[in-house]
């Protein structure tokens, strides 16, 4: 949050910024609860859906934010494509990447302008620290983000920082591992009889799985799922033992997520109806433990 909200720094009152329409609750109640007050515009659109995004552009449009894959219906969009049309439109493109992490997608390499990361995540890995990053390709813009850190005092500690570093060394097969019980899970959640859907960008039936595998080099290991009733919720999270009913994501445990009363409470309900989060969504990180230890795990809790 503390990175997020020092990129909007860089904007005035009157400009207007495009954003996914899925993404992070502490996200949108930053944009809506504490920005929106300085005259900062938000329009949220489906930017897997470049049209979208042109008809959301205005003459005050400033700027692009993109999460993806999105957070929690797993949404693709094309950070190519996006990051072009924003540079053509005098915009700044921005791309949440908490989620792949740069191991599996780097959007400046795609012609995004600025990266964020929730270090927090992924980067730290073992859910012991609170970190927030950004990463640019222009040393003027990296000067700018620069002043505005080191005046509001939006630093890690020295510890906090070793931390991070400490979590990046094993980034990679961390991932690894994630990723490849990831599919496992998703495969076996896809023939559970109480689930009726999964997003998980692995899925070759996934809408955004071939983008996915033009722009990342893997599908990372962040899932949501639909079960069948709502009653489903409660029992699964009362029993699950191996996976930890908690928020947060991308440590070494499983983590499943009720995004309606956790991650996406400050998103207004028919927001969150109309992009999908319902009373019957749970998200699942999938963690570093033996993949039939989860899936055991996730069997005796579903029924």
């Amino acid at each position: 949050m503390a990175a997020i909200s020092t990129i909007l720094s860089l904007f005035l009152p009157g400009d207007h910024i495009i954003v996914s329409d899925d993404l992070y609750g502490g996200t949108y109640r930053l944009f809506e609860e504490v920005y929106k007050k300085y005259g900062i515009g938000f329009s949220y659109v489906d930017t897997s859906s470049l049209s979208k995004i042109e008809s959301a552009a205005t003459g005050s449009s400033r700027a692009v934010f993109v999460e993806t894959p999105s957070n929690p219906m797993m949404k693709v969009t094309d950070i190519k494509k996006v990051s072009a049309f924003a540079k053509n439109s005098n915009m700044l493109s921005i791309v949440d990447n908490t989620f792949l992490t740069p191991y599996l997608q780097r959007p400046l390499e795609l012609g995004a302008d600025i990266v964020i990361h929730s270090g927090t995540k992924y980067l730290g890995g073992h859910n012991d620290t609170l970190a927030g990053l950004i990463v640019v390709n222009d040393d003027e813009l990296a000067e700018r983000l620069k002043l505005v850190q080191k005046s509001e005092g939006a630093v890690l500690s020295p510890f906090d920082s070793w931390l991070i570093i400490r979590g990046i060394k094993t980034l990679g097969i961390r991932i690894e591992k994630q990723q490849e019980n990831a599919i496992k899970v998703a495969q076996w959640l896809c023939l559970n009889k109480n689930v009726t859907k999964v997003n998980y960008i692995g899925l070759p039936e996934h809408e955004g799985h071939e983008i996915s595998k033009l722009q990342a080099s893997g599908f990372g290991a962040m899932i949501s799922f639909y079960v069948k009733d709502k009653s489903i919720v409660e029992q699964v999270l009362k029993r699950v033992q191996t996976v930890i009913y908690a928020e947060s994501l991308g440590g070494v445990e499983s983590l499943i997520t009720y995004p309606v009363v956790q991650t996406h409470s400050a998103i207004p309900e028919d927001v969150r109806e109309r992009i999908g989060v319902t009373d019957k969504l749970l998200r699942l990180s999938v963690g570093i433990e033996s993949a039939e230890d989860i899936i055991s795990d996730l069997e005796q809790a579903l029924g």
